[in-house]
């Protein structure tokens, strides 16, 4: 079956409320997106430390001033930082993170410590395992993964909400643990091309950024490249995420400033470090966010502010190595 007539034929069985997700361009303002995500959602965020975070993402939801929201993320990295420290973040699912050997996530610890946000951490891993459930469409993944460890007796601690049961393997008798599904309501991720219609690639590493997208209701994209839907179908093999699968597409480019986007740029070593220095003390936090977020009109003014095209050239990737 072609991928056209795959999408009609998802089309003819989705609700009426759905159908207009698969209809023509799904090309939407930064404003526009975020907007659409209503206080208490529950997002995951795709990335990794300091490459391909949702940074303009990041940064709008701060200045609409969205609350209550639940974020996972398999290694969480700036972006979520960020969520935290601007006061967006009820609710964390991580396997830890940093910003990578630029310093730790001192927003998100300085948070668990105040007590201003519940935490569940798991392994990188783990936090896979429980996203690729949710992308079968499973209420649980059995795993081996984290038996014995300290992480598993901090889950086993939340006795009022069941995050991991001890079951035993009906066909060797082994013990297992079973992992909750993953299903947010919508992953955001930062792409490298898009089409118009959604369909798009991530060059380098994806981590679990497939298996939170197909986990999740909906799909908002981030892409640093619009190109025809003609030359994805030359490469429909690198799609890693469909277009009926898409309800909006934003195009920003440098969009993960100051962190990486293979074969696009490189990140922001000055940038990632002057962040590192500022987030260690609320006060100095709370300035970096004015000047660079609340005090911008949109991710555009903060490219400027931070350098403007004369040091977003300085970052772009050498194109045999990538980076």
């Amino acid at each position: 079956m072609s991928q056209k007539s795959m999408e009609e034929e998802v089309f003819k069985l989705a609700p009426m409320e759905e159908k207009d997700r698969f209809i023509g361009s799904k090309l939407v303002s930064m404003k526009e997106a975020v907007s659409s995500i209503p206080d208490g959602s529950h997002i995951a965020l795709g990335g990794f430390s300091i490459t391909r975070c949702i940074i303009a993402f990041t940064h709008e939801m701060i200045r609409q001033r969205k609350r209550d929201l639940t974020i996972s993320q398999g290694l969480a990295g700036m972006d979520t930082d960020l969520l935290v420290g601007g006061g967006c973040v009820r609710h964390l699912i991580y396997g830890g993170g940093s910003i990578d050997r630029f310093g730790l996530l001192e927003c998100i610890n300085r948070a668990i410590g105040n007590k201003t946000i519940t935490v569940e951490e798991y392994s990188g891993l783990s936090v896979s395992f429980k996203f690729l459930a949710g992308a079968l469409g499973l209420p649980f993944l059995p795993v081996k993964s984290i038996m014995g460890s300290d992480i598993y007796k901090n889950l086993k601690k939340e006795s009022g909400n069941k995050l991991v049961v001890e079951a035993t393997c009906p066909f060797t008798g082994a013990s297992l643990l079973y992992l909750r599904a993953l299903t947010p309501e919508v992953a955001i991720l930062h792409v490298n091309q898009s089409d118009e219609e959604g369909n798009a690639i991530i060059y380098g590493p994806r981590w679990d950024n497939p298996e939170l997208a197909k986990a999740s209701k909906r799909i908002i994209l981030i892409s640093e490249e619009i190109v025809p839907g003609g030359y994805l179908q030359k490469v429909a093999e690198s799609v890693f995420v469909p277009s009926f699968r898409v309800e909006k597409v934003v195009h920003v480019p440098f969009g993960a400033h100051p962190t990486a986007v293979y074969r696009a740029y490189d990140y922001d070593a000055d940038h990632l470090k002057y962040y590192a220095e500022q987030h260690k003390e609320e006060k100095k936090f709370e300035k970096y966010l004015d000047n660079y977020v609340i005090g911008v009109s949109d991710f555009y003014e903060y490219l400027e502010r931070i350098g403007g095209l004369r040091r977003l050239l300085n970052l772009k990737s050498d194109v045999l190595l990538g980076y």
